[in-house]
């Protein structure tokens, strides 16, 4: 990626561009689903507060939501905007995920697609997720859960 591109931590304000980002990414879903997907209701604000947010783009096409837990790194959420589709930006955001995990020293990154978005199935195992088990989360999210593990560079 060239210096405008480059995956950043969000700032407070990006936080609109963020929420723009991910509605755009994910609203395609909402009639496949049945229900607005999760990151859509995600409160961005928090997120970045929080450090969790990363992006990419100026302006912002490109959004990571990342939650590093004592034994994984989570990906909680992955956007792109769908006018940059195709053209490496998931790629590249999907390698930050896995140096934020050897930077943070994780042994394994997870993540979960909801069941409709048959999309991800085709996606994640090429980028080396193994899928774990299905199941319903929160009662009304049917997804699939996959992790994927880090090999950590030594000194």
């Amino acid at each position: 990626m060239n210096e405008t591109n480059t995956i950043r931590p969000a700032a407070a304000d990006d936080v609109p561009a963020v929420k723009a980002v991910t509605d755009a990414a994910y609203q395609h879903y909402i009639e496949r689903i049945g229900l607005a997907p999760a990151p859509m209701l995600a409160d961005h604000g928090e997120n970045v507060a929080a450090g969790r947010v990363f992006v990419v783009g100026e302006p912002v096409h490109g959004v990571l939501v990342l939650v590093p837990e004592p034994d994984h790194l989570f990906l909680d959420s992955i956007a792109v905007h769908p006018d940059m589709a195709g053209k490496g930006v998931g790629r590249e955001l999907l390698a930050y995920v896995d140096a934020y995990a050897r930077e943070l020293g994780l042994p394994e990154i997870r993540l979960y697609t909801n069941a409709m978005m048959w999309e991800n199935q085709k996606i994640y195992p090429r980028y080396g997720y193994e899928l774990v088990e299905r199941r319903l989360d929160e009662g009304i999210y049917d997804r699939f859960h996959y992790r994927k593990s880090i090999e950590q560079v030594g000194p």
